[in-house]
């Protein structure tokens, strides 16, 4: 993938975010700059990831909320409004272990049917380092922290919390693996 995915999933990302959701905005950017330097442990896909990172959160803008629930919502905006790549829709759809979430909002098929999840861990993973080490106003930090401070700022019983919850060891599993293809690449 050119940089030309990537100069376009800044523009998308900033007109949807930027105003509406600032804070959104600066985790977003902070997640994009996590991307940039973890995508050289992908080679040709590391612009892939970039956009990715660029775009996971952009369901949350509240003109495109349509279900409530912003990885599905988000995807499908891609998808319908900007006929984006279909490997970067389901990036963007399946972030951050979306699918343990949807199945605690009753969307769990919706999601999996519609957007698969790609078959690429390494990439997938990669996306999961970004989002799960960077706070909400894009700054860095550990996914333990992390999943701490979205516990904290939802509750242990919402639907975020109980997604939180189950899907920790799976983030933290993703962000070491990453971490270990990090720590092996040379600089």
């Amino acid at each position: 993938m050119d940089d030309l995915i990537v100069e376009r999933a800044a523009r998308i990302a900033e007109a949807e975010l930027s105003n509406a959701l600032p804070r959104r905005w600066a985790h977003t950017q902070g997640v994009t700059q996590h991307a940039v330097e973890a995508g050289r442990v992908l080679g040709q896909d590391a612009n892939l990831l970039v956009a990715a990172a660029t775009l996971h959160d952009v369901g949350y803008a509240p003109r495109l909320a349509a279900t409530g629930f912003h990885p599905l919502d988000g995807a499908r905006f891609l998808r319908d409004e900007h006929g984006a790549d279909e490997r970067l829709v389901r990036l963007v759809a399946n972030h951050s272990f979306a699918l343990l979430e949807a199945e605690e909002r009753g969307l769990r098929e919706e999601l999996a049917s519609e957007f698969p999840l790609l078959e690429e861990p390494l990439l997938v993973d990669a996306l999961v380092y970004c989002d799960m080490t960077t706070t909400p106003d894009g700054g860095r930090t550990t996914a333990e922290e992390r999943v701490a401070e979205i516990l904290g700022r939802y509750g242990d019983d919402s639907v975020v919390g109980r997604f939180i919850r189950r899907a920790a060891p799976e983030i933290f599993a993703a962000v070491g693996r990453v971490e270990a293809e990090l720590a092996a690449q040379p600089r």
